[in-house]
C-alpha cells in the first residue's frame, strides 16, 4: 500500500531523476526512510506547527498590540523557510510543472503565497482585509499529511470502508426522513414542526444527540418519538467508528509500508524485502535503510 496518496508526482515523466545532486536532495524530500530524511520531515512538522501558532496568536488582538512586530518577524521567517522547501521540491523534480500543479504543489504555494500578496499587491487592504488573507496559511496543517504516516493508514482505512460507511449514511437517511415526518404527522405546525423539511431537521438534531432545543416536542406521544430517537442516536453513533476501527486494526496489522520508490514508474510503498515493483514489473534497486531506523 502506498504510504501517500496518488497524485501526479507518480508521472514516470514527473519525479525521481536519475543522479547527481537532484536525486539526492529528492531522496531526503521525498523519501523519509534515511537519517536525513526523516531529519527533514520531523523539522518540517515542528515547522508547520510553529507557524500555525504564530498565526493564532497574531489573531489575538491584545498578544498582536504587544508582540506584532516579534509576530510579524517570526511570520516571515517561517515564510521564508516555506519559500525554500517549495523552490527546493520544484528544483530535485524532473518536472517542476507536474509538481506545480499536483495536490501537495498547490498546497505548499498556499502555504507562503499570502504573505507576499499582503505586500505586492497593497491596495487589496482597501477591499479586504489582510487577516483574510492570514486564513490561507491555515493550509500549513495540510501539509502535515506529507510526514505524518498515520494520516496516510486513516485514510486507507476510511477509504476501505467507504461503501460500509455509504450504506449506513443511508440508512440514517431513511430514519431521519420516516421520524421527521412521523413528527411532522404528530406535532404538526401548531407545536413548531411547520415542515416535513423544518421536522427532519429536528429528527438529525435529535439522533446525533445535539439537541439545540428551538424545536421540541409538546405531546405526550411527540415525547415518546424522541425518546426512542435519542436512545436509538447512542447506537447509531457508534457505528461508523466502528467500522472504521475495523479498517484501521486491518491496515495496522499488515507489514508496514515504506518510502521506497520504483525508479521507472515512480510508485511507492513497496516492502523492504520486494524485488520487483509490483505495478510495473521493474527490478527494484536494493533497499537501503538506516541501522537506527
Amino acid at each position: 500500500m502506498p504510504t501517500k496518496p496518488f497524485d501526479a508526482s507518480r508521472d514516470p515523466n514527473f519525479g525521481r531523476p536519475d543522479e547527481g545532486w537532484r536525486l539526492r536532495l529528492y531522496t531526503i524530500i521525498f523519501e523519509a526512510d534515511t537519517r536525513a530524511g526523516r531529519a527533514f520531515d520531523v523539522t518540517l512538522v515542528w515547522a508547520i506547527l510553529a507557524s500555525l501558532l504564530v498565526v493564532m496568536l497574531d489573531s489575538i488582538a491584545g498578544i498582536h498590540t504587544r508582540h506584532g512586530t516579534l509576530l510579524s518577524a517570526l511570520e516571515w521567517t517561517f515564510t521564508l523557510l516555506f519559500t525554500a522547501e517549495y523552490l527546493a521540491r520544484l528544483a530535485c523534480v524532473r518536472n517542476p510543472w507536474r509538481y506545480a500543479i499536483s495536490f501537495y504543489g498547490v498546497i505548499d504555494l498556499l502555504a507562503v503565497a499570502p504573505t507576499y500578496f499582503a505586500i505586492l499587491v497593497p491596495e487589496l487592504q482597501a477591499l479586504i482585509d489582510v487577516r483574510v488573507l492570514r486564513l490561507l496559511r491555515i493550509f500549513r496543517i495540510l501539509k502535515l499529511t506529507e510526514y505524518v504516516a498515520e494520516y496516510g493508514a486513516l485514510g486507507r482505512a476510511l477509504v476501505a470502508s467507504r461503501r460500509k460507511i455509504l450504506v449506513f449514511l443511508s440508512f440514517v437517511l431513511m430514519v431521519v426522513l420516516v421520524m421527521g415526518t412521523l413528527m411532522y404527522v404528530i406535532e404538526g405546525p401548531e407545536n413548531g414542526f411547520t415542515s416535513i423539511p423544518v421536522s427532519v431537521y429536528w429528527a438529525i438534531t435529535t439522533l446525533t444527540t445535539v439537541g439545540f432545543g428551538d424545536i421540541t416536542p409538546k405531546t405526550d406521544l411527540g415525547r415518546l418519538l424522541s425518546s426512542v430517537m435519542m436512545l436509538l442516536g447512542w447506537g447509531t453513533l457508534a457505528v461508523p467508528t466502528g467500522i472504521v476501527s475495523a479498517e484501521f486494526t486491518v491496515q495496522r496489522m499488515s507489514q508496514e509500508p515504506t518510502t521506497r520508490t520504483c525508479h521507472e514508474c515512480l510508485s511507492e510503498g513497496h516492502l523492504p524485502q520486494a524485488k520487483f515493483c509490483r505495478d510495473c514489473g521493474a527490478p527494484l534497486p536494493a533497499y537501503q535503510r538506516d541501522a537506527s531506523s
